[in-house]
């Protein structure tokens, strides 16, 4: 499987425990099969004066689900789901029993919906009720460096500026 990560480095060998604390799915490496997702990824404003990079890799998911890694994915934003990123955003590291986790991005569009019902603003029937007509992007975290050094294959990185892609340009 290609997937993608929007960054503003060239990342040819990824770190599982380089990325922030608290996030969605725990500390580990993210990448998505959306390449669009990247690309708005490594253009965030956050990002401005500094080069965007797509980095792409093969996932060999084959491998890793033949191997007897702890995958867990989630298909839709569901109660599940938001258990889980509200628990992890919270520093409870629920993530840190698996070694792949793959499904939604908490991005801006359900971000408010998570924030209200993780601050007990919103009942959970109402969260859940505004995340069902969501369509969810998709993310997969590579939580242990042993699964990203065998199953992640770095293949190219191109400069990107909003969606529009530089191919054959990087950095040596």
């Amino acid at each position: 499987m290609i997937v993608f990560h929007g960054s503003t480095e060239i990342i040819r060998q990824p770190l599982a425990n380089a990325g922030r604390r608290n996030l969605d799915f725990g500390t580990g490496f993210y990448v998505t099969d959306l390449r669009d997702q990247a690309v708005f990824w490594a253009n965030r404003p956050v990002n401005n004066n500094r080069p965007h990079w797509l980095n792409v890799y093969e996932l060999d998911m084959d491998g890793i689900l033949n191997s007897g890694y702890h995958y867990l994915r989630f298909s839709s934003y569901d109660f599940e789901w938001l258990e889980f990123v509200v628990a992890n955003r919270r520093g409870e590291e629920r993530w840190q029993t698996y070694d792949l986790i793959e499904g939604g991005i908490a991005n801006d569009r359900v971000f408010n919906t998570i924030e209200l019902y993780a601050a007990g603003l919103t009942p959970r029937e109402d969260a859940l009720e505004k995340l069902r007509y969501e369509k969810p992007n998709n993310q997969l975290c590579l939580l242990r460096q042993e699964l990203i050094d065998r199953y992640l294959h770095f293949i190219a990185a191109e400069e990107v500026t909003s969606s529009v892609a530089v191919k054959g340009k990087e950095k040596k």
